[in-house]
């Protein structure tokens, strides 16, 4: 009974990582940061990846799906910093806010969804 409520919800969070992506690929238009080359093309390239992994996971689920999103999640976070774009403050907080939405997301469907033994105790 527990095993079918956890694959039941585990499509949530890859809806929520969906929005997130799209979120983040639209960011550099509505917050105004388009003609920041860095920035711009960090929020592009890395929404995409979040959207379109996302997507993969919605069709049929497997465990690097979830492992990928944690590495862009993580580099989306921290991406204002190894770019140099911290400067534009609207653009690192949609990438700080993004980053720690899908990597909390993914490492959450890690530990909650992974293949682990339930507890005997």
């Amino acid at each position: 009974m527990l095993k079918s409520l956890k694959t039941e919800s585990r499509p949530v969070i890859d809806i929520f990582n969906v929005i997130a992506g799209i979120a983040l690929v639209t960011s550099p238009w509505y917050l105004g940061y388009a003609a920041e080359t860095y920035a711009a093309w960090n929020a592009w390239i890395a929404g995409a990846a979040i959207a379109l992994i996302a997507i993969g996971a919605l069709v049929a689920f497997h465990g690097y799906e979830e492992w990928a999103n944690l590495v862009v999640g993580l580099w989306t976070l921290v991406s204002p910093w190894a770019l140099g774009f911290s400067g534009l403050v609207a653009a690192m907080w949609v990438h700080v806010i993004v980053g720690i939405v899908v990597a909390a997301l993914a490492a959450g469907s890690l530990w909650f969804f992974g293949n682990r033994p339930l507890s005997t105790a």
